[in-house]
């Protein structure tokens, strides 16, 4: 009964006996007993909820920079915040389709096979060959149906902006507006593809790169800023409201990947490092004159 390699397995057939040892169907998986090809009937975890939740946010958060880039506003106003709005908007139908596509249909309870390892995203290089013969194709998704509900997700976003986006930049913002939804036409593309790739590495990796991208990005934030200097940087970042809402939204970034890290497993410790999520950005801050290229000279 036993099969080779790490994912392959037997199905039983209509007429009670069991199959060669091969891949299992789509939403199955083999039992490492007794190799029989069972269903995916776990429930996702909180750290499986958060990486996708972490893909979703990306999605988001690059709608909001284009729309921002494209509209070059440097304060808040009507026709861009809506554009910011149908993001969210698009992006929240996406979602929830894709969950309510998934076992069982039309259910926001998922069924899924939880990932044991790094191997499990990358079934196709696993693919055994018993006595250096024949190789026998094991390759399915062993992570259902956290690899495909990404892919999902992705398509959902591009055709739901496609949608909806349009109609909205038509009437608010028809010269940039348009260049937005161009932008998404690349980049959803290009995180499918890196999906594909590494998408076991970011499973296993994402709340450290959500920390780091967080400190990057506010970083980043404040060096854009012509005057570097304490004062000047507190009022710009304090007292005006668009750069007021970046800096809490690198806060919110940095805060997910800290719960994403810790799974706040110990309340009390855990909750406690959330109090730090403003030290970068105020580290900056208080430390410019001793960054600030000028000083150099």
């Amino acid at each position: 009964m036993s099969c080779p390699g790490l994912y392959c397995g037997r199905t039983i057939l209509e007429n009670g006996e069991f199959s060669d040892c091969g891949s299992c169907e789509r939403g199955y998986r083999r039992n490492e007993t007794s190799f029989i090809c069972e269903p995916c009937l776990d429930q996702p975890v909180l750290y499986d909820w958060l990486f996708l939740g972490f893909l979703v946010l990306v999605v988001l958060i690059l709608h909001w920079f284009f729309i921002d880039l494209v509209s070059m506003k440097r304060s808040f106003c009507k026709n861009v915040l809506v554009l910011h709005a149908s993001a969210v908007v698009e992006v929240f139908l996406a979602a929830v389709i894709a969950i309510l596509c998934m076992k069982p249909f039309g259910s926001f309870t998922v069924h899924t096979c939880r990932s044991r390892s790094l191997s499990d995203w990358y079934t196709l290089m696993h693919n055994p060959r018993p006595n250096f013969e024949d190789k026998i194709y094991c390759t399915q998704e062993a992570v259902f149906p956290m690899y495909t509900i990404v892919f999902l997700f992705y398509v959902l976003a591009l055709i739901v902006m496609l949608t909806i986006r349009p109609w909205i930049c038509r009437k608010f913002l028809p010269r940039q507006g348009k260049m937005s939804i161009y932008s998404a036409m690349y980049f959803i593309p290009i995180l499918i593809l890196t999906h594909a790739v590494i998408g076991g590495l970011i499973y296993y990796s994402y709340p450290y790169l959500t920390i780091v991208i967080s400190i990057i990005s506010c970083a980043a934030h404040f060096a854009g800023r012509m005057e570097q200097t304490i004062r000047l940087l507190l009022i710009r970042t304090f007292g005006q409201p668009r750069n007021l809402f970046i800096v809490i939204g690198h806060w919110c970034l940095h805060a997910y990947g800290i719960i994403s890290l810790t799974q706040l497993t110990r309340p009390i410790l855990h909750g406690l490092l959330l109090l730090l999520v403003p030290i970068p950005a105020l580290f900056y801050i208080f430390t410019t004159k001793f960054t600030d290229p000028v000083g150099f000279h």
